[in-house]
């Protein structure tokens, strides 16, 4: 079985490249689809509190039979629940649900530039991470504003920013700024919610040359620009195939081509929420 390659945070842990994720997946279902991705070789799950789900990959994690230091898992902070003191009350009740002593990631969920309190949460991770109780803390939906804002005020600089990025919007800016202040890029839709993407005529091409389905190269060129990955799927033939896309190579002229689908300078693209302007509960 192929396990993902690693990637090393600037704090000196590690996380697998590639990992699944269960955004959309209702608990029970979550629990049976996340034993059948660590059949498949997955070890890293990418969850959040507003997923709903991580009892049920908790259940998982217990059903699977591996040791935690085998696996690494995610989850993240809702925007109801940022604030110093909140943050620390509702990790306490995130490791409940997933059942675990300790947390490999912790990430903010979501800026929220008009509510204000991220520097606040970034301190409660921060404090989580210096009691153990997290191994490593980073953020999603984070601009190089926000970025920079927790750099300047706290001295800790995130291990990680998961954002959308996928063909159709590759963020190659905000991934540059990753680059130079030692952050990782992780990406979230990074099969562009399907559809279009998947239809591209430039992946389809690729994918008959390289005897790979559509999904497979769009995942290896996640890998080969260096994102972390977490594509999800509920059917296990999917999950397989979604985690068989390790031994899909692209050469540099495949992966500026595909880069060349950008839409992002015609101001299109986005699929989700814009995080510079977006706040919700």
């Amino acid at each position: 079985m192929t396990f993902s390659p690693v990637l090393t945070f600037n704090d000196g842990n590690t996380i697998p490249q590639l990992g699944y994720g269960v955004w959309q997946v209702e608990d029970d279902v979550a629990e049976k689809v996340v034993v059948q991705a660590f059949e498949a070789g997955f070890r890293h799950i990418d969850t959040a509190r507003i997923y709903g789900n991580e009892a049920g990959v908790g259940r998982a994690i217990t059903r699977s039979g591996l040791l935690p230091e085998d696996i690494f898992i995610t989850t993240k902070l809702w925007n109801a629940d940022q604030g110093y003191e909140s943050t620390l009350k509702a990790f306490e009740e995130s490791m409940e649900r997933l059942g675990l002593e300790t947390l490999d990631l912790y990430l903010i969920h979501w800026m929220q530039p008009k509510q204000d309190k991220y520097v606040d949460t970034w301190k409660a991770l921060i404090e989580l991470q210096k009691q153990g109780r997290v191994k490593t803390i980073g953020v999603s939906n984070f601009t190089k504003e926000g970025l920079q804002r927790l750099i300047d005020e706290t001295g800790v600089v995130p291990a990680i920013n998961q954002i959308e990025l996928h063909p159709f919007f590759n963020q190659a800016g905000l991934r540059e700024f990753h680059a130079s202040k030692g952050i990782l890029t992780e990406a979230w839709s990074p099969l562009g919610q399907g559809g279009e993407l998947l239809e591209s005529a430039v992946i389809g091409q690729i994918a008959a040359k390289h005897n790979a389905t559509p999904a497979q190269v769009v995942i290896a060129w996640h890998l080969a620009i260096g994102n972390v990955v977490i594509p999800k799927s509920v059917t296990e033939a999917r999950i397989r195939e979604n985690h068989a896309a390790l031994d899909v190579s692209l050469d540099e002229t495949v992966v500026q081509a595909i880069n060349g689908l950008d839409n992002s300078a015609e101001g299109a693209g986005r699929i989700g929420a814009d995080p510079a302007v977006s706040d919700f509960a």
